[in-house]
């Protein structure tokens, strides 16, 4: 039953896609068919099989080695900062952000994950008959943050049609920046993390291509590499890695302190006018007919529900922290589920933070993101709601 709800829930996110697509008759559904099957292997293989989970394994004892080394330079600066039993969220984790972002830069720098990303978005780019810069933009936003990811195509702006902008800008926002995985994998498990990452890498491009399909000229199908870092010097990377990586987590701990302090407001209010009521539950039953089918049990669906709601209208890193205190109280396939779901950007702020970006590279098109701005998030909503109700047909 619970597969043929996944079925069903898939069904329903494509059909909602197709009908709200504003060019039908150009939809690849050849390429969509290849990416859905390249989901479904993905996910049999790291969950069913002895080498998936070898690999999973090794990705998550990399991720901790590399977050004992970010820990140690952030007890250096702490010195003798006593922390509470259950730690201190800033130091633990956001300051991580910091070392993460240096690794990414150095590797920008020396032309290591451009080129892995020009390849693997050129082959997917082959197999699906997507257009490159598309399959470039995805693979590089599951490294690289909304802007960043949006920022390395700059050069190929004049080129993009207000469809390719759309699916370029639903790469962004239902993708994460790897700077912060691993903030996420202490928070959550880690192998549903890590799933997540091609699962809405091709979720995104699903999603974008139904609601906006393209066919794009050979001679405007080009994906050039070289300006894609502006540092002279491979201490000048880790510098300038440093310091963005530093932007980024007081970036996330404004934001935190704003929309958690907000949502109290908002349930303070609820509860004055309705007595034990907060928006998660109400969220929670507005998300409950899906989430059902996504594949959560009908005795958590409410729970699990108001913990997704949270995340769009919120941010992914509160919805964690709240979702952390449940896990261990609801079950495998509900963690699984949930936990897929929030590894992404898709929220109402991050609207702003793509336009913003967009409008500073072209003013135009920023103006363009601004319009379909709510059918982004839509969009990218649709692709977290493919990536987990696949990621549950295998829990």
């Amino acid at each position: 039953m619970d597969i043929l709800f996944g079925i069903l829930a898939i069904l329903i996110v494509l059909g909602l896609a197709y009908i709200l697509s504003n060019n039908r008759k150009i939809i690849n559904f050849t390429g969509i068919g290849i990416m859905i099957l390249a989901q479904l292997l993905i996910t049999w293989f790291m969950f069913a099989t002895t080498i998936g989970q070898t690999i999973i394994n090794g990705i998550s004892s990399v991720f901790n080695k590399l977050i004992e080394f970010g820990t140690a330079g952030v007890d250096f600066i702490l010195g003798g900062v006593l922390e509470g039993e259950g730690g201190i969220f800033f130091f633990d984790v956001l300051l991580l952000i910091i070392f993460f972002a240096t690794i990414l830069s150095v590797l920008t720098y020396l032309k290591i994950l451009p080129f892995i990303i020009k390849y693997i978005g050129g082959l997917i780019s082959k197999i699906t008959g997507l257009p490159r810069v598309e399959s470039f933009n995805a693979v590089n936003s599951i490294f690289f943050g909304q802007s960043e990811a949006l920022i390395a195509i700059r050069s190929q702006f004049h080129h993009l049609t207000a469809n390719r902008l759309y699916i370029v800008s639903a790469s962004a926002m239902g993708s994460v920046s790897a700077s912060i995985v691993g903030a996420y994998m202490q928070m959550l498990p880690p192998k549903y993390v890590l799933v997540a990452l091609p699962l809405n890498m091709f979720s995104a491009l699903i999603i974008g291509s139904v609601l906006a399909p393209v066919r794009v000229p050979k001679e405007e199908d080009k994906v050039d590499i070289t300006d894609v870092s502006d540092d002279k010097s491979i201490f000048e990377a880790m510098g300038n890695g440093a310091l963005e990586g530093g932007k980024i987590a007081l970036i996330v701990a404004t934001m935190l302190v704003a929309f958690i302090a907000s949502l109290e407001l908002i349930n303070w209010i609820i509860q004055a006018l309705f007595a034990g009521v907060t928006l998660q539950q109400i969220l929670g039953y507005i998300l409950s007919p899906i989430g059902i089918l996504m594949g959560i049990p009908t005795s958590e669906v409410i729970g699990a529900g108001g913990i997704m709601g949270t995340k769009i209208v919120t941010n992914e890193f509160v919805a964690m922290l709240e979702f952390q205190d449940m896990l261990g109280k609801v079950s495998e396939k509900t963690t699984g589920i949930v936990t897929v779901f929030l590894t992404s950007f898709a929220n109402f702020s991050s609207i702003g933070i793509i336009a913003g970006t967009v409008q500073g590279i072209d003013h135009e098109k920023g103006g363009e993101v601004s319009r379909f701005g709510l059918k982004l998030l839509l969009g990218a909503t649709l692709a977290s709601i493919l990536s987990a109700t696949i990621a549950g047909l295998f829990i």
